[in-house]
């Protein structure tokens, strides 16, 4: 008998930024939550109930991007102050601090072994560190504007990249080689992010659109025009069957990559939509706004085995071989009767939903090195 597929619901709303959100991401053991705001500060929302959020203090302006290291173990923060810190989430508030470049650091990624930083800037650098005693290693120059984000190839072998010069830009990390530059953009690169399958990615951008390259054929495969303003934030599903995105026209939008059709609108802040992001199991999604609020919504339209789906991503991240997967998998249901755009308005199941109180911790030093 086929299950019935419901639609995206908001679970929970988290109050305690005092400016526009940032950046969010999840800890892959789905514990926690962090988020990344204007108000320099990074905050860890814990899901257990009557647990406390933890704010963390230390950065001297905006904290433009945060990231979980793969272990869970670290969370990275990447500021306008010209550093990056590597926070321990528990309320010790325990950092170390290293200036990263020489100006704003607009984004900061994790390698897949949690072994190396990346971090992009709007000193249009691209470089990269050693998580262990944050040693620079090397830096990628070619962008001539500010590079707004910048992401490791789920096997670590390549780095996407995208600015405010209207390109994304794919890199060899061995060779530290531009190998290929897409210019299709009509204005400057928000947002770039690697499918699953490390065949595929994405970007978006002021111009309003979406677009999905094959790095295999370096052709366009999906333009997607859905949004009315800047497109700022993506975000892959685990099973690489879908693409989230967040606007500045307010609204989060999902897309269903196997059918090359918009699937979702969904409305829940006040304002634009600045940060979204997917967990690790696919299972739930975040979004951040200029309302100053984090949401979490539980995705409810997929019922893949995640289990086999991030085994086989995995393998094929460890293969010896360059990546040669197949296309996007069909999905295990189709959701039939549904119109081509569904619009969903945020109701909160639990309108008492609770806000956490919140622990102010920081800005203690600890070492990575021995």
């Amino acid at each position: 008998m086929t299950n019935v597929l419901e639609d995206p619901s908001l679970e929970r709303h988290f109050k305690g930024h005092r400016d526009t959100i940032t950046s969010v991401d999840f800890n892959p053991s789905m514990k926690q939550l962090a988020s990344g705001s204007m108000d320099s500060c990074l905050m860890v929302w814990n899901f257990k109930p009557q647990m406390r959020a933890y704010r963390f203090v230390g950065h001297k302006d905006a904290v433009m991007d945060v990231k979980f290291s793969p272990s869970g173990h670290l969370v990275a923060s990447a500021s306008r102050d010209k550093t990056c810190r590597l926070w321990i989430p528990t309320v010790k508030g325990e950092s170390t601090v290293f200036k990263a470049h020489t100006a704003t650091v607009r984004s900061i990624d994790f390698s897949s072994d949690g072994q190396t930083l990346l971090t992009a800037s709007d000193d249009k650098t691209i470089k990269l560190w050693t998580c262990h005693r944050q040693k620079f290693l090397f830096s990628l120059n070619q962008h001539i504007n500010w590079v707004r984000c910048a992401k490791f190839s789920p096997d670590g072998r390549l780095i996407v990249s995208g600015s405010d010069d209207k390109t994304v830009k794919l890199w060899d990390k061995n060779s530290k080689e531009c190998i290929h530059t897409f210019y299709e953009h009509g204005g400057f690169v928000n947002h770039v992010e690697f499918h699953p399958s490390g065949t595929c990615i994405a970007s978006a951008g002021t111009d309003s659109t979406v677009k999905v390259w094959d790095i295999r054929t370096n052709k366009l495969l999906q333009h997607y025009t859905a949004h009315s303003a800047a497109v700022n934030s993506l975000a892959f599903h685990a099973s690489g069957n879908y693409l989230l995105s967040g606007s500045d026209d307010a609204t989060l939008k999902i897309y269903d990559l196997l059918e090359g059709r918009l699937f979702y609108t969904l409305h829940g802040h006040q304002g634009p939509t600045t940060a979204v992001t997917f967990a690790r199991d696919g299972a739930y999604f975040a979004s951040g706004g200029s309302d100053e609020q984090v949401l979490v919504w539980k995705t409810n339209f997929d019922q893949l085995d995640f289990d086999d789906v991030l085994q086989s991503h995995k393998e094929r991240a460890k293969s010896k071989e360059p990546p040669k997967v197949s296309d996007i998998p069909p999905r295990t249901q189709k959701r039939s009767g549904t119109p081509t755009k569904l619009d969903c308005r945020a109701e909160l199941k639990n309108m008492e939903d609770e806000q956490p109180l919140v622990t102010e911790v920081g800005p203690a030093l600890f070492s990575t090195g021995q």
